[in-house]
């Protein structure tokens, strides 16, 4: 061969090689890129279910907030029906009373009349958990009462104690709802 014919066929195999190599990369630039567009899908599909999930979720909580600020709503106000409802017979007592002290001159019957109203008052919101502060002779607390003002005592064993009562406290089921405000033997 002489070396024309040998150069030629170099060219031929020389270039047909490298036409075989980027045909192979070719192939494997595709398979590498077709991969990666699945995995791209596969985590875009993911990133939509996983944001529904959590659309969903956020549109319970939203539902469960309106829901129980409704049902607090609606049970504060059935319960402040039902102690007006109880408390309906002391205002009929009252009505009454007031009608029959315009035509009496029984003056102790009226008094009489008001002790049993207020007694059934009382007594309608003692059920309802309401209870009174009791206050004087008793050690000054700072959690049940409030002292208005602060006077000598009377005696050694008084000195800390509530003397007199201004206001009376009251507790509803065991919490403060109103302080005493009392005065205090210092």
């Amino acid at each position: 061969m002489n070396e024309k014919e040998k150069n030629e066929q170099d060219q031929t195999s020389s270039g047909a090689a490298p036409e075989a190599h980027k045909h192979e990369k070719s192939s494997k630039t595709h398979k590498k890129n077709t991969a990666q567009d699945a995995l791209i899908a596969e985590l875009q599909g993911k990133l939509i279910e996983l944001n529904d999930k959590y659309i969903r979720l956020y549109s319970e909580f939203d539902n469960f907030r309106k829901r129980t600020l409704r049902e607090k709503t609606e049970l504060s106000k059935s319960a402040t029906q039902e102690v007006i409802y109880d408390l309906l017979p002391v205002l009929d007592d009252f009505d009454r009373a007031l009608r029959h002290s315009e035509s009496t001159e029984h003056i102790e019957a009226l008094r009489e009349g008001e002790k049993l109203i207020f007694a059934k008052l009382r007594t309608i919101l003692e059920q309802k958990g309401l209870q009174e502060i009791k206050s004087i002779g008793e050690p000054f607390n700072t959690d049940l009462h409030d002292a208005i003002t602060q006077i000598p005592a009377p005696s050694g064993e008084m000195k800390g104690r509530i003397i007199d009562e201004t206001v009376k406290g009251y507790m509803l089921n065991g919490k403060v709802i109103r302080y005493a405000k009392v005065v205090v033997a210092g």
